[in-house]
């Protein structure tokens, strides 16, 4: 097997906690934030596989602020126009987990190349990562927005091996804490690695297509101290 010459990862609840802006508010959004969140992302993630199955397109902040508007409806929460701005503004910024700067610092001293594969638009990547102050330890986000299709499309995953110059899937790492995504990148043929971080049932045959691992914060054992990086 060929040593790992990049490594990609998923953005949305794999670097980035998605369900913090509802966490934040729960004073105001009451026992149900949890609930809210939930479905935020449920729907968010609906709309962009029903559009890309109906070969169409539009950007992710699009989808998300009407998922959250389905959402902020479904639990009679849509009258208060200030808390879903402020919802929305929050998940411009979503804060990393306290695993991610470290464990990138560890990766980028190893010399390991490493950027997001994101359905996120750029302008919100480049947020996030602002935001996190993670500029400096991620090279340019790679968003599917230059494809115009979501992820799991192959085209999504070729988008990295293009960026990079590479030909061999097998030569690159993919991280992502979504099962439906690590499965994706499983079949397109890269070494992937899902972070099951509440000890989900195991669902796509990901013990069989991917490494699973508890926390982000094995990721560096796994690709330094194991030798699976070989350097470019």
């Amino acid at each position: 097997m060929p040593s790992v010459q990049a490594i990609f990862f998923d953005a949305y609840g794999t670097l980035f906690d998605i369900h913090a802006p509802a966490a934040a508010m729960k004073a105001r959004l009451g026992p149900i934030a949890q609930q809210v969140s939930q479905l935020w992302r449920q729907k968010q993630l609906e709309y962009t596989w029903t559009l890309s199955l109906r070969r169409q397109y539009r950007s992710f902040w699009e989808l998300t602020a009407e998922a959250l508007d389905v959402a902020l409806a479904t639990y009679g929460l849509d009258q208060d126009r200030q808390q879903r701005d402020s919802l929305l503004a929050a998940y411009r910024q979503l804060s990393a987990y306290p695993e991610v700067p470290p464990l990138l610092q560890k990766l980028k001293a190893a010399g390991i190349p490493r950027t997001l594969l994101s359905n996120g638009d750029p302008d919100l990547l480049s947020d996030l990562t602002a935001a996190a102050k993670l500029g400096d330890l991620l090279d340019a986000p790679i968003s599917v927005a230059e494809v115009g299709v979501y992820k799991p499309d192959a085209r999504g995953y070729q988008l990295a091996l293009d960026r990079f110059k590479l030909s061999s899937p097998q030569s690159c790492a993919f991280v992502s804490s979504n099962a439906w995504d690590a499965a994706g990148a499983a079949q397109f043929g890269f070494r992937t690695f899902w972070i099951n971080r509440n000890g989900q049932p195991i669902e796509y045959g990901l013990d069989r297509q991917a490494t699973i691992l508890s926390s982000l914060g094995d990721l560096a054992h796994e690709l330094i101290d194991q030798g699976a990086f070989g350097g470019r």
